[in-house]
């Protein structure tokens, strides 16, 4: 039964003066850090880490040339679970924002009702029929809700990054999953080729003491050899099981109805890294983002506990129309109409204002700790992925000479020992040491590739396109 009648001038003047208030509380400014000058890894340059989530980081997995890859990965943006739950607290983010806005407008209601009493005795039965509008209104004279308007587009943002942090996340997740997967089955082909090996081996060995040139003992050590050879795969075969399944949790399946066939062949793809990367790059990280954006979000909190100082208005309005029938409900004498204004001011609270303000400027100090730690984080992070690419790069082509050298060793010491000139014992020596270089040659090639996945991550999504 209430109706905000067009202000009287009065009221104008009061809505002038809340549309001018001064808002209280610190002018919000991004905590300050002390960066290095350059990398310590490579001879590019650091910039002062600006958020910059909103950058189009592109499909970085493409870079590795997989087309089951790039198929896997960009499936992750769409049945991720975790993502998902990262889209609807962005949902939830936005809403809110919306929802703090509307506090800076009017309310209005409508109101209808009707009611009909009487009683015994001869009481006459009686109707009452109101129609009424009314609305009220919290000028922002002081900025407080302005400020919860804008702790909320912080905290929508900050949640923004968060969801783009988790699809990062989940697709470096994913892209080092499959790459270890991949290893696995190169090492597998290379085991089953070892297996071949030891089995020839074996019956070669056996042969040798069936003619009674070589005693059951190096029967029995070719035996072992080839029963462990084939152990070990088998052990291979569980880890990409387990690997399999993780990737079918990543891209939104259940593990029973996902399957990555075998590829036996494995380039080992690399992209080249550029050790000059720029320095802007650092901005993508959605990490820092979310981080400068919630010390943005408890400066706004000082704010906000600030105004609890100062006294709170509110302007109302209404008018009514009541009436015994239906008839006289819009007759003149019917309206009924109010205006009102009030103030108020806490005088006494025990120093809980204070205590809220304190609060709110001890919460700041926090995100702003948070937010240096997070951007050494991400200076180190950088930096252990450059180092990484760097010796791993080198480690591969050491590699590389270890195995082709093995591998020559294993043949030769065969051959001798087919001839008689060496023992079983310098046999089984030369095979170790062949399949351990073969190991180590395509975990390196694996290695290099997850550093380079890693090195993606630190870099907030890649490099492509600068």
């Amino acid at each position: 039964m209430r109706y905000l009648l067009p202000p009287s001038k009065p009221a104008v003047i009061v809505l002038a003066l809340a549309l001018a208030g001064c808002a209280v509380g610190p002018t919000y400014q991004r905590p300050e850090m002390e960066t290095p000058v350059a990398f310590k890894e490579g001879r590019g340059e650091w910039v002062r880490a600006m958020p910059a989530d909103t950058l189009e980081r592109g499909p970085w997995w493409d870079l590795f040339s997989d087309p089951v890859l790039n198929d896997l990965a960009s499936r992750v943006e769409v049945s991720n679970q975790n993502v998902a739950a990262a889209v609807a607290a962005y949902a939830q983010a936005r809403a809110l924002v919306a929802e703090q806005r509307s506090s800076l407008f009017p309310v209005v209601n409508l109101d209808v009702g009707a009611n009909r009493s009487g009683g015994r005795g001869g009481t006459p039965t009686r109707s009452n029929y109101q129609v009424g509008i009314g609305g009220s209104w919290e000028p922002d004279v002081w900025g407080r809700l302005r400020r919860g308007v804008d702790s909320a587009r912080a905290g929508e943002q900050a949640s923004l990054a968060d969801l783009q942090a988790a699809k990062l996340s989940a697709q470096g997740e994913l892209a080092i999953n499959y790459f270890n997967l991949r290893e696995l089955d190169a090492q597998s082909a290379s085991q089953a080729e070892t297996i071949a090996g030891y089995e020839r081996t074996f019956k070669i060995t056996q042969n040798r003491y069936n003619a009674g040139i070589v005693a059951r003992t190096d029967v029995l050590q070719a035996e072992t050899q080839y029963a462990n050879a084939r152990a070990d795969q088998l052990s291979l075969e569980r880890q990409r099981a387990t690997l399999e399944h993780a990737i079918a949790v990543l891209v939104g399946q259940a593990p029973a109805n996902f399957d990555l066939p075998r590829r036996p062949v494995w380039d080992g793809l690399v992209p080249d890294v550029p050790f000059d990367v720029p320095s802007t790059l650092l901005q993508r990280r959605p990490d820092i983002a979310s981080a400068e954006r919630r010390v943005a979000q408890a400066n706004e909190q000082i704010g906000i506990a600030q105004s609890a100082y100062f006294p709170s208005l509110s302007l109302s309005g209404s008018a009514g129309l009541g009436a015994a029938s239906i008839g006289d409900l819009f007759s003149a004498s019917a309206l009924v109409w109010s205006l009102g204004a009030s103030l108020a001011q806490t005088i006494f609270n025990a120093g809980a204002t204070r205590a809220r303000v304190e609060g709110a400027r001890a919460g700041l100090d926090e995100a702003a700790a948070r937010y240096r730690q997070t951007v050494l984080t991400a200076f180190q992070d950088v930096e252990d992925q450059l180092v990484a690419s760097r010796i791993l790069q080198q480690q591969l082509a050491l590699r590389q000479q270890a195995a082709q050298a093995a591998n020559l060793v294993e043949q030769q010491v065969l051959n001798r020992y087919q001839a008689g000139q060496v023992n079983y014992t310098e046999v089984i020596t030369a095979q170790v040491t062949a399949q351990n270089a073969r190991r180590a040659l395509v975990q390196a090639q694996s290695d290099r590739q997850v550093a380079a996945v890693a090195l993606i991550q630190a870099l907030g999504g890649g490099w492509r396109g600068l």
